[in-house]
């Protein structure tokens, strides 16, 4: 049975790729610190005997006993309400974690993914971005700590294929939603719906003219597996090309959810993109991949799933603690 470690396993992403690889036959070692992770999103795979769980900070030393075949590294805030909070955890787990990981694949002849994002291009200049955009980041701004956390793990990865030889894979992940989002978080999917079903007006940043490009989590998921198993060492855009503005989106989700809210509009915070849209040409050319669910089939599910929360969830009034 081959052995995967997954990092950042009970945070959104992550749990739906510890499901992919138990579907897969693999034995899945889930690690997470729990600093924006749920362990109800893997509770269900406690009683496995092919599953484990380790609560632990990959900033910190990592032994696995044993082989070990994959790694996939996916420990890191990922919203901007979580990476504004905890700047210095997320750079730590972004360089320290990523190193620390790199070993661990050296040290098993492992091979490793790592999840980037999209937030390497910044607020882009080129549109739609390919891979080989070096990006428009500011590193003193706010979003630094995450842009610059995800540029770095790129250089490190691939300071490791070159000197040390490893066999790595780099996904940029372009703005994902699905079960198990968290309401609090401030992406926009689960933003809005919270709003719409809490009977609140949608609080849209900015004219609501910037773009994002919306990738269901299965798919996402997909593409992330097709990567690994590729023999592809360099970064890859794995995400949803139909572009459409916020203003647009919110009006989407208020039809969607039957309410009759209206949308308000608030300054931009600093350093938010204008643009978000994924050139997905390697995809589909190296990976046979591209995007199956619609964005009104994936978001009835989302849609389906908030509404299925009992109102405490819906309120969301839970406090975590970002002091450590």
């Amino acid at each position: 049975m081959k052995k995967v470690l997954i990092t950042g396993a009970a945070g959104f992403l992550g749990s739906h790729l510890c499901d992919r690889f138990i579907k897969e036959g693999f034995y899945v070692i889930a690690m997470d610190n729990l600093i924006t992770g749920d362990l109800k999103n893997i509770e269900h795979l406690f009683p496995l005997e092919n599953f484990e769980f380790q609560h632990h900070d990959v900033s910190k030393f990592i032994h696995i006993p044993g082989k070990l075949d994959y790694i996939l590294h996916f420990a890191s805030p990922a919203s901007p309400i979580d990476y504004l909070k905890i700047p210095i955890q997320t750079l730590k787990v972004g360089a320290l974690g990523t190193h620390n990981l790199l070993g661990v694949a050296k040290e098993k002849n492992a091979r490793i993914l790592v999840a980037s994002t999209s937030e390497v291009y910044g607020d882009p200049l080129v549109h739609p971005q390919t891979e080989e955009y070096y990006g428009n980041v500011s590193p003193v701004g706010p979003r630094g700590v995450y842009d610059e956390a995800k540029r770095f793990m790129e250089s490190i990865t691939m300071a490791y294929h070159r000197f040390h030889g490893i066999e790595t894979r780099i996904v940029r992940i372009f703005n994902t939603y699905g079960p198990r989002m968290r309401l609090n978080d401030g992406r926009v999917v689960p933003a809005f719906m919270g709003q719409a079903l809490r009977g609140e007006d949608l609080t849209v940043f900015g004219d609501g003219k910037q773009t994002r490009s919306f990738c269901y989590i299965d798919d996402q998921v997909e593409g992330i597996y097709r990567l690994l198993m590729s023999d592809y060492s360099y970064p890859v855009n794995i995400g949803n090309p139909h572009e459409t503005t916020i203003g647009e989106f919110a009006e989407e989700i208020i039809k969607l959810t039957g309410t009759e809210q209206k949308v308000i509009y608030k300054p931009l915070p600093t350093d938010d993109p204008m643009q978000r849209q994924p050139d997905i040409t390697k995809a589909k050319e190296l990976l046979g991949w591209e995007p199956q669910v619609s964005r009104s089939e994936g978001l009835k599910i989302v849609f389906d799933y908030f509404k299925s929360l009992t109102p405490e969830e819906l309120q969301d009034k839970e406090h975590r603690d970002f002091s450590k």
